[in-house]
């Protein structure tokens, strides 16, 4: 079976790096807020090339961390409006509506797959405060227009980095192009932590500082609390596997890079569309998606040959049951509902060899729809 992604062959990789870094920890006999932590936000904040750095527990926490931080600073308050891209993992949605928010789905782009720029202005109302991004499956989700669409309208714009750790824009990487942004270090992303880890970047001091303090308990020092906040922490162990992981992680995306660039120029099935094609500065791969509309056949017949695939995301936020109350069965939006019914991801990581990626495409090419491989 070709893998969708060999975490087990990626860690083995650097896997005496990862138990020395881990035995380093042991020894020092401090798991929480120590110097490994420290380090990980100094090295990181470098990397994306922002103030400041905030590890956290997961991405979710550091959505969600970003817009509580602004409602305690006075910049956001309950019932406000987040303009968010329909098509995202519900996590960005989560983030909102758990700060009594209200999320305002604005649809993607068929070809590009992120937020529609052109339908952004279009939604904004006297409650709008922000924009909140999000560089889906590693792809570039910020451009000029969207950048002067909050300067002109005065919105704070928030990044979902989640996938996307490595891409850039206009010479600067995504986490450092708007007012904050939520980084995942799941295990599966682009650079990943031994367990769920997260972190938040911005240029903003008063914002790293409020986070901070919100994500220890809402205390900026031991036993007084300033704000009712949560436990959302790093690992010392997490914060040492990702300083070796950073250092390897462009020429990690480099080779993400390669294996796109021969599957956008091997897979040549007509039953299958490719996303549009973006430069590799403004895509680090973290995931290949692929669209069929006979999406779900041609997962059988890859998962028949081999081929493990997975879809990201059969169900849009807005047809989720959690969220029936807030939208229910009559919010359309089709353009989002397409991409959720087509969209089938491939293997796509650093270690995929070239005899697999031969193979992917191999197959892909010899799938010829229902009718046809049904004989």
């Amino acid at each position: 079976m070709i893998k969708l992604y060999d975490l087990q062959r990626i860690t083995h990789e650097h896997a005496d790096e990862y138990k020395a870094a881990m035995a380093r920890v042991i020894d020092s006999g401090w798991f929480l807020q120590g110097d490994e932590t420290k380090q990980f936000e100094h090295d990181y904040a470098r990397y994306i090339g922002t103030q400041h750095c905030v590890a956290v527990a997961n991405g979710l926490d550091a959505l969600y961390l970003i817009l509580r931080a602004y409602k305690e600073m006075g910049v956001m308050a309950d019932g406000d409006e987040i303009i968010v891209p329909a098509n995202t993992y519900i996590a960005t949605i989560l983030a909102i509506t758990r700060n009594n928010l209200k999320p305002v789905l604005v649809e993607p782009t068929w070809h590009h797959l992120e937020l529609d720029t052109d339908r952004v202005e279009q939604a904004i109302t006297p409650r709008t405060r922000g924009i909140m991004t999000v560089h889906l499956y590693g792809r570039l989700a910020c451009n000029e227009q969207l950048l002067d669409i909050c300067h002109r309208h005065h919105l704070k714009l928030m990044e979902d980095n989640a996938q996307a750790q490595g891409c850039t824009f206009n010479g600067k990487r995504t986490g450092s192009l708007g007012d904050a942004a939520a980084h995942s270090f799941y295990p599966g992303k682009n650079i990943g932590a031994m367990g769920d880890a997260g972190a938040v970047t911005t240029d903003n001091a008063e914002l790293a500082a409020t986070i901070r303090a919100l994500a220890n308990y809402g205390s900026e020092r031991k036993y007084v609390f300033k704000y009712a906040g949560i436990n959302s922490r790093m690992s010392e162990m997490d914060a040492a596997v990702l300083r070796i992981k950073l250092k390897y992680l462009d020429h990690d995306n480099a080779r993400r890079q390669q294996l796109a660039d021969f599957y956008y120029g091997h897979i040549s099935n007509p039953l299958i569309t490719l996303p549009e094609r973006l430069p590799d500065a403004h895509n680090v791969y973290h995931q290949f998606p692929i669209f069929c509309k006979e999406r779900d056949h041609l997962q059988t017949f890859l998962a028949q040959q081999g081929v493990q695939t997975l879809i990201h995301y059969p169900i849009p936020p807005h047809k989720q049951q959690c969220y029936y109350e807030a939208w229910g069965h009559e919010l359309s939006l089709p353009v989002t509902e397409r991409i959720h019914a087509e969209e089938l991801s491939i293997p796509m990581s650093p270690v995929v060899s070239a005899d697999e990626a031969q193979q992917v495409v191999d197959v892909l090419n010899k799938w010829q729809g229902t009718s046809q491989n049904a004989i």
